[in-house]
């Protein structure tokens, strides 16, 4: 069996699936067998892995942290939030069905058996598995039938590191007292705490650690500072929303309510002389050089808020200016003719769309779900050939007009995405990861602004990424007690 160990936090965005990429980073480099596991997750951002299975993208992140193929095993149950209220559940990368949140609670204990299969399976497997929490294990009104925080640490006596986040203040605070409410076993498995997102001199720090290991009896295994890594997020709060810095090409995402698969952007704000802005405001919106329709897990809810806040307009405007418009997944539907959900699978109705794009959408109740390859076909926007990979998560099939002009041949055959003037879209995420398919873009976007794409140097993401995970791995070599953090692993603290 694995060793194991788990990272908790004292709220959602301390820092806990950053650490855990991290810490399963440098197990690989020491030359262990990892994988990452978080029972379940609550995220719109997903990922289609090879055998068409969907799952959390923060485990994607963290198993290519540690040199692993993504695998439902490491996310056994994800939510994806469909109303404040409700979430569709997915269980082994298969939805089961959309739950209110009161009815999910109520049936979440019969899915234990599918967590400890999963859990089982990755500790047969592999040499370490590094455990995530979900929020808060200090949560005192959902512990009952609890399999992601303490109740997954009791069940298997996984030793817990507790992280929690300096830079909004109060953290002696939240981590005692995300303590002061544990029981006396799950403190008992507790083994230390860690203060992430420091900024300024850890010696002024150092009395408060003192008196914290004295209040908690428990030892503070380390200060992580704010650590300037550019490694994707999933979290709703991400700081990428708040960008607002404007590069040489400027390129404006509308930031839907319900935005899902912002990690297919992370490609282009990685890139010398870009900026990727996240607008939910017309005034935000200015004059891009793009501007993206991105995917959503309610199209026709958003797009009635696209259409309420004066956005859509705005983006009109801009089309019949020249600007590229791109829709990717729900983007992609918004900008066909119309889009009809008759049977009830993002909650029905009816809905024009922004009529940029000959094509029209209907929902059907089976999710799509591959991973795809393509290329690019004859049209004015993006060389014929250009190669594209990534992966198709959705409910809607959209149908084009005779005359329309698909964008894409897939391997298999089909034919994906459509492409009308300056306007494009496509079901696939990920479309701007590969080289090929991001430098034809930005060169779009240059030839229109009249500068010479020679001045961009686009990276290989792949390895881009690999590097971002080499510098996490030294953070935490450097400001953990990684002796500590061993001793904690073997049990023996």
């Amino acid at each position: 069996m694995a060793k194991v160990i788990m990272v908790q936090g004292t709220m959602s965005n301390a820092g806990k699936s950053l650490l855990v990429a991290g810490l399963a980073r440098v197990f690989w480099q020491d030359g262990y067998r990892v994988a990452p596991f978080k029972s379940q997750n609550m995220a719109l951002n997903s990922f289609i892995t090879r055998d068409g299975l969907e799952m959390g993208r923060a485990q994607v992140v963290q198993a290519e942290a540690c040199g692993r193929e993504p695998s439902v095993l490491m996310n056994p149950i994800l939510l994806k939030p469909t109303t404040d209220v409700g979430s569709q559940v997915i269980v082994n990368g298969e939805v089961i069905g959309n739950y209110r949140a009161g009815d999910y609670y109520k049936m979440k204990h019969t899915l234990w058996p599918d967590v400890e299969k999963a859990f089982n399976t990755l500790c047969d497997e592999n040499d370490i598995v590094v455990v995530e929490g979900a929020g808060s294990p200090a949560e005192i009104n959902l512990k009952q039938d609890d399999f992601v925080n303490m109740g997954l640490a009791k069940r298997f006596h996984i030793p817990v590191l507790l992280v929690g986040d300096i830079d909004r203040g109060g953290v002696f605070a939240q981590l005692a007292g995300t303590q002061m409410l544990l029981d006396p076993e799950e403190n008992e498995l507790l083994k230390a705490t860690v203060i992430n997102k420091f900024r300024g001199d850890v010696e002024i720090l150092r009395p408060g650690l003192k008196q914290l290991e004295e209040i908690m009896h428990k030892p503070v295994a380390g200060v992580l500072p704010y650590l300037h890594v550019d490694i994707e997020d999933e979290d709703s709060l991400t700081s990428r929303f708040g960008k607002r810095t404007r590069s040489m090409l400027d390129v404006a995402v509308v930031q839907l309510p319900r935005i899902s698969n912002f990690t297919d952007f992370t490609a282009l704000e990685a890139t010398d002389g870009v900026s990727v802005r996240y607008v939910s405001h017309v005034r935000e919106l200015g004059s891009p050089d793009a501007v993206v329709l991105p995917g959503t897990k309610n199209t026709i809810s958003d797009l009635r808020w696209l259409r309420e806040s004066g956005l859509e307009a705005a983006v009109l405007h801009l089309a019949d200016a020249g600007t590229p418009v791109v829709g990717i997944c729900g983007g992609y539907q918004m900008l066909g003719r119309r889009v009809t959900d008759t049977c009830g699978a993002e909650g029905g109705g009816a809905i024009d769309g922004l009529g940029l794009l000959p094509t029209e959408t209907e929902f059907e109740p089976e999710k799509h779900r591959t991973r795809v390859e393509g290329t690019v076909l004859s049209n004015p926007l993006i060389p014929e050939g250009t190669s594209v990979t990534g992966y198709e998560i959705h409910m809607g099939r959209t149908v084009l007009d005779a005359s329309a002009v698909p964008l894409l041949r897939l391997d298999n055959g089909d034919r994906d995405g459509c492409v009308s003037g300056n306007v494009f879209g496509c079901y696939i995420h990920g479309f701007f990861d590969t080289v090929a398919s991001r430098r034809a873009f930005l060169e779009l976007i240059c030839r229109r602004k009249g500068i010479s794409p020679e001045d961009l140097t686009v990276l290989d993401y792949g390895e881009y990424k690999r590097q971002q995970f080499d510098i996490l791995a030294d953070a935490v070599r450097q400001n953990l007690d990684m002796e500590l953090i061993r001793r904690i692993l073997d049990n023996k603290l």
